[in-house]
Parts: C-alpha cells; structure tokens; sequence
C-alpha cells in the first residue's frame, strides 16, 4: 500500500503561490484582452474575464502541485 505523505507548510505556502500567482496571470490576460472583471453588471466581457482569474488560478495550482511532486520524487544526493 501507498502512503500519501502528509501536507507540510511549504506544500500550502506553494499551492497559495501557484494558485494566487496563476490567478494574477490570468486576471492581466484578461485586462490586456480587454475584459473588465470589475466592470458593472454582469456582461460577456466580465464573465470571460472572470472565467480567466479562476481558470489561470486552477493552472497555477496544478503546476505548484506538480512542481512539488517533482521535487518529491528526486532522489536524494547521500
């Protein structure tokens, strides 16, 4: 049987990197395309622009999780 390891504090301090930085990229995609997620009422261009926050925070996350199962998995140099 495989044991999952337990989550440490650089596990959650990466995920909240990956997932507040992929939100961040996908936010200024959004702002150079032109789509305002602050923009009053709920438009085209809002919600596409919504859709990009959460999506590049999705893709952030993923990549910080992979990045640490890399990590993980190096062998280690004793």
């Amino acid at each position: 049987m495989s044991q999952h390891p337990t989550p440490s504090l650089a596990d959650g301090i990466a995920d909240a990197i990956g997932f507040v930085g992929g939100a961040l990229a996908g936010f200024w995609l959004g702002q150079w395309l032109g789509m305002d997620i602050f923009a009053p009422g709920y438009g085209t261009r809002a919600l596409v622009g919504i859709a990009l926050v959460g999506l590049g925070g999705g893709l952030g996350l993923h990549a910080a999780r992979r990045w640490q199962t890399s990590r993980r998995n190096k062998p280690s140099k004793d």
